[in-house]
């Protein structure tokens, strides 16, 4: 059985033709304008139609970064896209004529890992993405946990920071303007900013635009102003795990996102962090710290498997 899995990110769409074992049969990529909700729903509808070609689909899946309501077919919300309640679901099946789920993108992600990559075998995990913003999933024996109005796991809007940053969801101090990658260059241009003469790598790389690429590039080459970027990174995304094990108490996370391919620059101290600030140390067992397996394939794979078991 074939189903599509659609994942829509702030600049592009990807899909995949996905079979039951998770392995992906074909792989497209389009650009999108997230600031067009129509666009983005042709978007979605040509990638289907191109992949359909010469196959029997059974459904889509549709993974979206936003607030999806509990019946997996509109977007509330979305703090770093244009949806304001989007029925995705509605316009993108009545343009290709087929059985449509919409679930948020973490949760597809979640889902795909839990299946098919680092969660494999783990009964309690949760998964956190680090993107533009974070996004956040939660599967419990087997089962995805989405909360009663289908919002749950929105770990990056947790507010740690009373008078902190502003962030895309209209509140301030969340745990994603620190620990994202978007938190990432927010550190990087101000320590530039302020001390030059530590970022020498990181400016004769950027060019007068820094950006997470040259972050990570710098870093690797020593450069001090980057180095510190992704260590306030790796405290802060190490805490919020330590303050997420005191309320869930999982088995396993998940690291994913764009900003996990620079994992080797972070994830170390954030498993120290983590488990220096973990509520009852030393009397409790320590949750593994994978990092995803499926890459930037997991939101596809889960969203089609999603469709699937739909």
């Amino acid at each position: 059985m074939l189903t599509i899995g659609v994942d829509i990110g702030g600049t592009k769409v990807a899909a995949g033709v996905v079979d039951d074992k998770g392995v992906i049969v074909e792989h497209t990529l389009r650009p999108t304008a997230a600031d067009r909700p129509d666009v983005v729903a042709e978007t979605v509808a040509d990638v289907v139609r191109e992949l359909s070609a010469g196959r029997q689909i059974e459904a889509v899946g549709v993974g979206a970064a936003g607030f999806v309501d509990e019946t997996r077919s509109m977007v509330r919300f979305a703090p770093n896209l244009a949806w304001r309640e989007e029925p995705l679901q509605k316009k993108i099946s009545g343009l290709v004529g087929l059985p449509v789920v919409v679930e948020n993108d973490a949760n597809a992600m979640a889902w795909g890992e839990s299946r098919f990559g680092a969660g494999r075998g783990q009964s309690f995990v949760v998964c956190i993405t680090l993107g533009t913003g974070i996004g956040g999933g939660l599967v419990v024996d087997g089962s995805l946990y989405r909360g009663r109005w289908g919002m749950g796991a929105e770990f990056g809007h947790m507010q740690v920071l009373p008078g902190g940053r502003q962030c895309g969801c209209g509140n301030i101090g969340c745990w994603e303007q620190y620990a994202s990658g978007q938190a990432l260059v927010k550190d990087a241009r101000e320590i530039a900013e302020a001390h030059p003469e530590q970022a020498k790598i990181l400016l004769g790389l950027a060019g007068g635009k820094i950006e997470g690429e040259e972050i990570t590039d710098a870093a690797r080459q020593g450069d001090q102003a980057s180095l510190a970027a992704f260590a306030s990174l790796a405290d802060w995304l190490g805490q919020g795990m330590a303050d997420l094990a005191s309320v869930l108490d999982p088995g396993c996370f998940i690291v994913g996102g764009g900003v996990s391919r620079a994992a080797d620059l972070f994830i170390d101290r954030a498993r120290q962090v983590f488990a220096e600030k973990l509520t009852g140390r030393g009397h409790r067992p320590l949750a593994e710290i994978r990092l995803a397996e499926l890459g930037a394939s997991a939101g596809v794979v889960g969203a089609a498997d999603l469709a699937r078991l739909r």
